[in-house]
């Protein structure tokens, strides 16, 4: 559990209820529908109209990870790569036969059973650089949904303020409506320029320093298991493998 990114959203929401009463104005009024309608399904339509169905679900798939990314342990892997290395050197590929059957990892899994094939080097590092970078894109494609969602927010925001305005115009004959309707007019802005830069754009960021980290893991998969092909020490692979630690 990322226990940044949990404290960041209830502090969010903290900073905007707190913030609204030191203002002096009541928190309910920011309870809005008509500016919810407007700003949040405004914006997830600009976003649908904008992105592929498979990006646009993929996206809040990978929603999770804001909160609970996949879990990376770098020293454990590298542990892991060389104790196959030792196994390897010993007892010859075929001695990680094993480790295929009991590894849950799909891409970590794949190149052990190429070794395990007999595959060239070049052959593994071609085939895993492939799978990596559309696995990456796929993710980034992802992420870009909530990054969509941070641009079009502040403009669907101004949208119901305009739309409020317009209605306040309205009713000027009507003096006693138009504090209420001005201030429930500016509410789609708060909705628009809040989620924007306190929810989607952080999260986008986040998903993409996850994505990241993803695939550094990934490269450092690939350069272990290249290693293990050439018939490299292990404890070389071990000391090449600890620079992707830092």
């Amino acid at each position: 559990m990322d226990i940044l990114s949990c404290v960041s959203a209830v502090l969010a929401i903290v900073v905007l209820i707190v913030g609204t009463i030191l203002k002096g104005a009541n928190p309910m009024a920011l309870l809005s529908p008509a500016a919810f309608v407007i700003v949040i399904i405004g914006t997830t339509s600009s976003v649908m109209m904008q992105m592929p169905m498979k990006s646009f679900i993929h996206g809040f798939k990978l929603g999770k990870w804001i909160f609970k990314p996949p879990r990376q342990n770098g020293p454990e892997l590298i542990a892991k790569i060389v104790e196959w290395s030792n196994a390897a050197r010993k007892q010859g590929l075929l001695a990680l036969e094993a480790s295929v059957e009991t590894e849950t990892d799909h891409f970590i899994k794949k190149g052990l059973q190429m070794l395990v094939d007999g595959a060239e080097p070049e052959v593994i590092r071609g085939t895993l650089e492939v799978d990596l970078s559309v696995s990456e894109h796929h993710d980034l494609a992802g992420a870009k949904v909530f990054e969509a969602f941070g641009i079009y927010a502040p403009t669907l925001g101004i949208i119901g303020a305009v739309m409020g305005l317009m209605a306040v115009m309205a009713n000027l004959a009507d003096p006693t409506k138009l504090g209420h309707g001005i201030a429930a007019a500016f509410v789609a802005t708060i909705y628009g320029i809040g989620s924007a830069n306190m929810f989607f754009l952080p999260m986008a960021a986040k998903l993409k320093s996850v994505i990241g980290d993803q695939t550094r893991v990934r490269e450092m998969v690939i350069e272990g298991l290249i290693g293990i092909s050439q018939g490299d020490n292990p404890r070389n692979i071990e000391v090449r493998l600890q620079g992707y630690l830092h």
